[in-house]
């Protein structure tokens, strides 16, 4: 992960503020505000049921907000249709990768540039796509349900470039996978960014590799930001250090430190 990061805008692609949604009776994300520049990999990080997806899905539409509002290149698209979402270059990675599985590997990347009309773009993107995952290419008439999940997963992350978005979605792609292809799924999530410029709003439970993909970083408890900062120093602090990345403080022995309340500073 050692290729120079695109340049970054101080003008934010992507801006939430004080979003609210639910499921029903029940408050899944409170009042969050959170804004990802032009050229950066963000993450929100969270335990299970934080509400990360949550966000995810308000975002492109598939849920929509009680309160707050939700810019995207500068237009408001707070409850707009999906489908005018994506057009406007947002593609969305669904955890559970979600692909069609009747559909062969080549159809689902076709899928995934039904809204361009540039052949030859399509066409280039598509051997982009092959670069990134040789096994694609090996497998591209073979229908998508056969693959494995790791390859399910490089088969959602590439009909989501087929798109050429300006910003991507990606919902806890290591969800399921073993830790060898985790590493090699971040590390082409981070060659997209460096080689194509293209923004990334990452959702993970696994900080560590989460935090050294992206350059900045939200900290997701209970529905609402707790905290926020460069992904450099939120590795340095002790909270994130203890809670996320499993390191206790030297000297401390026999006492179950993870019982205790967070003290986010």
């Amino acid at each position: 992960m050692s290729l120079s990061p695109p340049p970054v805008s101080d003008q934010p692609v992507l801006k939430l503020s004080n979003v609210e949604s639910a499921y029903g009776p029940i408050k899944a994300i409170r009042g969050v505000s959170l804004q990802v520049r032009r050229g950066e990999i963000a993450t929100v990080l969270g335990s299970n049921g934080a509400g990360k997806t949550t966000i995810l899905k308000t975002i492109s539409g598939i849920i929509d907000p009680r309160k707050g509002s939700i810019e995207f290149k500068g237009e408001a698209i707070t409850a707009r249709d999906p489908a005018h979402i994506v057009q406007q270059g947002l593609s969305h990675v669904p955890e559970g990768r979600e692909v069609f599985p009747l559909l062969s590997v080549r159809d689902n990347l076709l899928m995934g540039a039904y809204t361009r009309r540039d052949r030859d773009g399509v066409a280039h993107d598509m051997e982009a796509v092959y670069s990134y995952f040789p096994i694609l290419r090996e497998r591209a008439e073979q229908d998508a349900g056969l693959l494995s999940g790791g390859q399910q997963q490089m088969l959602a992350i590439s009909r989501a470039i087929m798109a050429s978005p300006d910003l991507i979605l990606l919902d806890e792609p290591s969800l399921g996978l073993s830790p060898k292809l985790t590493r090699e799924i971040f590390e082409i999530v981070v060659r997209i960014n460096r080689e194509r410029g293209t923004t990334i709003l990452l959702v993970e439970q696994n900080a560590n590799m989460a935090l050294n993909a992206s350059d900045y970083g939200y900290v997701l408890e209970n529905g609402r930001i707790v905290m926020e900062d460069t992904c450099a120093r939120l590795r340095e602090k002790d909270d994130i250090k203890e809670f996320y990345l499993g390191m206790k403080e030297a000297g401390v022995r026999g006492e179950r430190r993870w019982k205790k309340k967070k003290n986010w500073r």
